[in-house]
């Protein structure tokens, strides 16, 4: 029996990941909640509340309590996390009243939005809060040596922001969160469709079709994928057929901002540093860095290597739970 452990979570705007000390990821599901409206009460929370997108009665809702990975609703939020935290420590095997839990902030949310992420922690049943930037612990999930006197530059392309920070001696020396990730694709995509064939798609189709045939800003062997959606004229379901050339070009300008602010951190960069970064490279984490030709495209633009992270989806949730030591020299949390 454990009287008490230690928790590192990824809070994503998309899903929920959980580290459990000495037992890895024992969490990871959507960051998605049903609630029945009536009630009030939460019916399903993760995988199974992401099957009642877009199909539930008009009494259930199933909604995404964080935005732009930060809360847009609290008390959601907080009962999520009650949920999860129950959850991953049992899954772990642990039998905990109360852990010390390791959370992430975007590096660009305000103190009220820090505090918000802290608050919901500690009323979801957390002993002791610590928070810790989202770039320094996706770095610390890629196994980057982060509190050592040498640039390290993490790129991370989330479901509601892309984190561009270079972190040198447990620190972050520079960066730019913009709130574009994931989440905007998926929009780019829906609204692509509609404009070019008047057919509304779900999310759900829209993030299968970024997954399957989403494709950087670089020449490839074109791919097709059919989908279907509702004609907008007719009412009626419709299939059509897109293409990766499509898809590059419906998710075009996003890539692009998240470009620009790769540059604008590397430009940021102290002179000292800027040497370290032409050797080492910039490493990509997250789920938007598995969108294929990513890496070769940014190296292009940049000049610079490119490496994706061992496990991107899972960097984040891996260096909460191994920051813990260190703690000390990461120290950002609100007491």
């Amino acid at each position: 029996m454990i009287s008490n452990s230690e928790l590192g979570i990824d809070l994503g705007t998309a899903n929920i990941l959980v580290y459990c000390k000495n037992k890895g990821i024992t969490f990871n599901e959507p960051s998605v909640v049903a609630i029945d409206t009536n009630t009030k009460k939460v019916l399903a929370v993760g995988k199974e509340a992401k099957e009642m997108i877009g199909k539930t009665p008009g009494t259930i809702i199933a909604i995404r309590p964080l935005k732009d990975g930060v809360i847009a609703d609290f008390d959601t939020t907080t009962e999520m996390l009650r949920y999860v935290i129950a959850k991953a420590t049992k899954t772990a095997g642990f039998s905990i009243r109360k852990p010390n839990v390791v959370i992430c902030t975007p590096s660009g949310s305000t103190s009220v939005e820090r505090r918000a992420i802290h608050d919901a922690v500690r009323h979801a049943g957390a002993k002791q809060v610590h928070l810790i930037e989202e770039p320094v612990a996706a770095a610390i999930g890629a196994g980057l040596p982060v509190d050592e006197p040498v640039a390290n530059v993490v790129v991370d392309i989330g479901g509601g922001s892309t984190e561009v920070a270079i972190i040198s001696y447990g620190g972050v020396v520079a960066c730019h969160s913009i709130r574009v990730g994931g989440d905007r694709l998926d929009d780019d995509i829906i609204q692509y469709v509609r404009k070019e064939f008047n057919v509304l798609i779900g999310e759900r189709t829209a993030e299968q079709v970024k997954i399957e045939i989403g494709y950087a800003l670089i020449d490839h062997d074109e791919m097709t994928m059919e989908i279907r959606g509702r004609d907008l004229v007719t009412g009626l379901p419709k299939t059509i057929t897109l293409t990766s050339y499509m898809i590059r070009d419906a998710i075009k300008e996003s890539l692009l901002h998240i470009l620009e602010a790769i540059r604008a951190t590397l430009e940021d960069s102290p002179a000292e540093l800027s040497g370290d970064i032409v050797d080492r490279g910039v490493i990509i984490s997250g789920g938007g860095a598995l969108i294929n030709g990513l890496q070769d495209w940014i190296s292009k633009e940049i000049s610079v290597p490119v490496h994706l992270a061992p496990n991107p989806l899972e960097s984040v949730a891996i260096g909460t739970g191994k920051a813990l030591k260190f703690i000390g020299k990461l120290q950002s949390a609100v007491k």
